[in-house]
């Protein structure tokens, strides 16, 4: 099942899906930002199903798991030829899972740059370990929790995916200012009508003067995600004590002078 826009030039990112239910894409991905982006050719979407590859007078595509246990594993001879199917498609091949690597904003910009991805949507148990090694597959994960399968994660991948290609959003800027993007949580935003409930919004949004509220969102941007995610603020100053640290260094290089001279060091 594809999703490509007539063109007379390939989309600037292909996605690639393997999913038992190939009827869950585009889904949201085809309205809003990302609906609009596929029908304009920015991305196109190709799903196809493990069922086309299944084996056996049963059309089997899973198995009980070796060494007992409950639920069923999916088939690595049935994945295998699923993904060799997809062997031209282009990017990074990856296994949705909740042993994955945590997603984040910094590798979702990573693949955004990437010409395409091929998505591999687990269900029940799990994909066979020899599949994953055999296609040196990156397993990714989402979060910390369990869903019923890989197609919502892929879901999630893709949007966070399509709305950074160029011409998507529009200005780049409005990325920067969005949550996870500069290391920190965003700040609050506040919009028309200006009393509500007989709550205004804060002075400064109303003062016009650029400089101060932009002082006051990274006040924000700071604070809450102090109080909201420590794991996150611990990341940010330390990478803001090693940037200052950096620029003493080329301070200080830039700033010797030669003994012999007297002259500073160009």
């Amino acid at each position: 099942m594809s999703y490509i826009a007539p063109s007379d030039s390939a989309p600037a990112f292909q996605a690639s899906v393997i999913s038992l239910f190939p009827d869950m894409f585009p889904g949201p991905l085809g309205h809003s930002l990302a609906g609009r982006a596929l029908q304009d050719n920015i991305w196109s979407l190709d799903v196809i199903t493990p069922r086309s590859f299944a084996v056996g007078k049963h059309n089997d595509v899973d198995d009980p798991p070796f060494g007992g246990g409950h639920g069923m594993v999916m088939r690595p001879d049935v994945m295998s030829a699923a993904l060799n199917s997809l062997e031209e498609a282009p990017g990074p091949r990856i296994y949705l899972s909740p042993r994955g690597k945590k997603l984040t904003q910094s590798m979702v910009r990573d693949f955004s740059q990437e010409p395409g991805l091929v998505m591999v949507c687990g269900r029940y148990e799990g994909l066979d370990q020899r599949a994953i090694d055999k296609h040196n597959l990156l397993e990714v994960s989402v979060g910390d929790y369990i869903l019923s399968g890989g197609e919502l994660a892929a879901l999630v991948l893709l949007d966070s995916i399509v709305r950074l290609l160029p011409g998507v959003m529009g200005k780049e800027i409005g990325h920067y200012d969005e949550s996870f993007e500069n290391g920190l949580l965003e700040y609050p935003h506040y919009t028309q009508p200006r009393y509500f409930d007989g709550i205004e919004p804060p002075d400064v949004l109303l003062s016009g003067h650029h400089a101060n509220i932009k002082a006051w969102r990274m006040a924000q941007s700071e604070a809450i995600t102090r109080a909201r995610r420590p794991d996150l603020w611990a990341r940010y100053t330390d990478n803001n004590k090693a940037a200052d640290t950096q620029d003493d260094v080329v301070s200080d290089a830039s700033g010797q002078k030669d003994q012999s001279t007297g002259k500073k060091l160009s």
